[in-house]
């Protein structure tokens, strides 16, 4: 497994990429279009999610402490559309101004097993967007991938963050090895299923004793690769060999 050392200052710099072509495609498609990969949303669903999401980390994030904050609520009612698109253009601003300002090393909450630092929320906060971008084009009927970059560092978060944290929206109870592979980013992953347990493996430590022989493979461009992980597109749009329900068990959302 290769390592991927991306840092604040990329994870901004694809905030600063995909908050504005997010709100282009919301914008184009008005409220009521469905977002055809997340079943039950529309895209002013979207919006306020977004909006609400954003709004909520970086109140949190100020606080510079560990301490778990109080559950996100969304407000009681919502703005109409013209207000909806100006609060969403400016939480996607503002929420670049206070990751931008805050120290990476601040103290700051986290729901996964992760240092409790800031620089958790540059990276969600890059991949939420990026996701959510894809989402908004994808109802405006032009989705483009994710960076290969960016994508490439989506799916390890997917595999060190998400799936660590039990936010596994596949089958818990399968053991077995799954290999994926990012054609476009010459990177791969060995990922270990024990049931409920999961281990992202380097594959230069494992023993001639283990049992690691891959039991599945995936392979596509990195962000083929995130968004199947994501529940975005489906499994069948990567080549797939040996036991599929073992990459169904890594999706989490």
């Amino acid at each position: 497994m290769n390592r991927l050392h991306a840092t604040k200052d990329f994870w901004l710099a694809a905030l600063r990429a995909d908050g504005p072509a997010l709100w282009d495609a919301v914008a184009e498609t008005g409220p009521d279009t469905p977002v055809p990969e997340v079943p039950g949303w529309t895209t002013a669903d979207l919006a306020y999610h977004v909006t609400d999401s954003l709004r909520w980390v970086r109140a949190m994030i100020a606080r510079g402490v560990t301490d778990r904050p109080g559950p996100q609520t969304a407000p009681d009612t919502r703005p109409a559309w013209g207000e909806a698109l100006d609060q969403l253009r400016r939480e996607l601003t503002g929420t670049i101004e206070t990751l931008e300002a805050l120290d990476p090393d601040l103290p700051a909450w986290n729901w996964a097993p992760q240092p409790k630092r800031a620089v958790f929320w540059d990276r969600r906060i890059a991949h939420e967007v990026s996701v959510h971008r894809w989402d908004a084009e994808a109802a405006a009927g032009r989705p483009t991938p994710i960076e290969t970059k960016l994508a490439t560092d989506g799916v390890a978060e997917i595999l060190d963050t998400w799936l660590p944290a039990g936010r596994r929206q596949g089958p818990t109870d399968l053991h077995g090895v799954v290999h994926l592979v990012g054609t476009d980013a010459e990177q791969e992953w060995f990922v270990r299923l024990r049931g409920a347990g999961i281990a992202l493996l380097d594959t230069g430590t494992i023993l001639d004793t283990d049992d690691h022989h891959a039991r599945a493979k995936a392979i596509g461009t990195a962000s083929d690769l995130q968004l199947a992980l994501m529940g975005r597109t489906r499994l069948d749009h990567l080549a797939l060999t040996g036991d599929p329900r073992l990459i169904q068990a890594l999706r989490t959302g």
